[in-house]
């Protein structure tokens, strides 16, 4: 695979992976306005943990797929490289909202 391929494909990964954390967080500022405050006891618990595990599954998924697949298929550079710009990428991306949040009020 070559360096472009592989760049491309490391930011797919790394702006869906953002992508997907924002929708999460924004998902649960706004379930208590959907549907109230819980007294249901267990359920929210459940459900919490329940999102962590599926959101580990994604995220896994979208940051080491690829390149375990590639790693399986003897491209181990390509699978590191992947990895390292994937994870550049999500860095990146958290700086830039880090510095849009420290610079407005």
């Amino acid at each position: 695979m070559n360096d472009k391929k592989l760049i491309k494909r490391s930011l797919i990964h790394g702006i869906a992976v953002f992508s997907y954390i924002v929708l999460i967080v924004w998902l649960l500022s706004n379930i208590t306005s959907w549907f109230g405050e819980d007294d249901r006891g267990i359920l929210a618990p459940v459900l919490i943990l329940s999102i962590f595990v599926i959101s580990a599954l994604i995220t896994g998924s979208l940051v080491l797929g690829k390149p375990l697949m590639l790693y399986l298929d003897g491209k181990k550079k390509d699978a590191v490289k992947m990895v390292f710009y994937t994870g550049l990428t999500i860095l990146l991306i958290v700086i830039c909202v880090f510095i849009i949040f420290a610079f407005t009020k």
